[in-house]
């Protein structure tokens, strides 16, 4: 089981940038495929990226191709979502997971493990 906690959200303008990121507990965080996921009002939780164990493949939501870019750092036990070009849509929860899966998957179901979420809000 890992632990897992999300931080950088906040308020940033359309075209704003920000940086998320999702501290681990334990030292089984290179063991799993890590994602990010994300749920705005009204709205069921989408997945956004993912990233493989070793750092070496990565998937991504439609929406958020080359705005995003999700990378990891085994040996400080951290995942990081880089938000660039950030529109009002982008607002939601943001959520780090970790998936029982073997690969970046972008199925929610695979995500077993979820921090609490961090808050990003854009504005117009």
């Amino acid at each position: 089981q890992v632990q897992l906690v999300e931080s950088g959200g906040g308020l940033v303008q359309a075209g704003g940038s920000l940086r998320l990121s999702c501290a681990a507990s334990g030292r089984t965080f290179a063991n799993y495929p890590m994602g990010w996921l994300r749920q705005a009002p009204g709205k069921e939780r989408e997945f956004v990226a993912a990233i493989s164990r070793s750092g070496d493949s990565t998937n991504y939501a439609d929406s958020v191709k080359g705005r995003f870019t999700i990378s990891r750092d085994n040996a400080k036990n951290t995942v990081y979502l880089q938000m660039n070009s950030l529109r009002p849509e982008d607002t939601a929860v943001y959520y780090c997971a970790a998936a029982v899966s073997h690969w970046a998957t972008k199925s929610l179901n695979d995500y077993a493990y979820w921090g609490q979420g961090t808050q990003v809000t854009v504005s117009s």
